[in-house]
């Protein structure tokens, strides 16, 4: 499924974006977040049920990468999203337009609310995610391994429907 956006476009990530989604995740400014760069592209290419990663396009060009993990339990369901973009084009409002088209795409699939989970000191992703209409929910404790081999704190953000700005 392709999901449009004004500028961006969303299509599913394919094994022929192998190359660019590891070049993506290896730049210093992303890995930080990412964390070791082969194992999470190929966790991306995986198909897995409730599981959806797309290429973020401008003008044909790959220039991010997003996901969407849904639970699919009528009684808790919910989706997350991760995004990373390519330090290129940070700056230019495009991952808060990829998530935004993702995050209405969720939504109008039935989902009342929506999860992102930065790390607590990637402050500009927490920046972003807070304009889009994400709130707090609380610190996840020694959250995510990094790449140094520690254990950092993850912010668990929600977001329901009727708030994404």
């Amino acid at each position: 499924m392709i999901i449009e956006g004004p500028r961006v476009r969303l299509r599913p990530l394919t094994r022929d974006d192998r190359q660019r989604a590891q070049e993506i995740l290896s730049t210093p400014e992303v890995a930080r977040w990412w964390g070791e760069t082969v194992h999470e592209v190929e966790r991306l290419l995986e198909e897995e049920a409730g599981f959806s990663s797309y290429a973020i396009e401008l003008d044909g060009e790959v220039v991010g990468l997003i996901q969407s993990c849904e639970e699919l339990d009528p009684q808790y369901r919910h989706a997350g999203i991760d995004i990373a973009v390519a330090p290129s084009h940070h700056g230019r409002g495009l991952g808060p337009e990829a998530i935004r088209v993702l995050a209405a795409h969720l939504f109008a699939q039935g989902h009342h609310r929506l999860t992102i989970d930065p790390a607590a000191a990637n402050a500009k992703a927490v920046h972003v995610y807070t304009k889009l209409g994400f709130r707090p929910v609380g610190l996840l404790r020694q959250y995510e391994r990094g790449p140094d081999g520690t254990f950092h704190d993850g912010l668990l953000m929600d977001l329901l429907k009727g708030e994404l700005r």
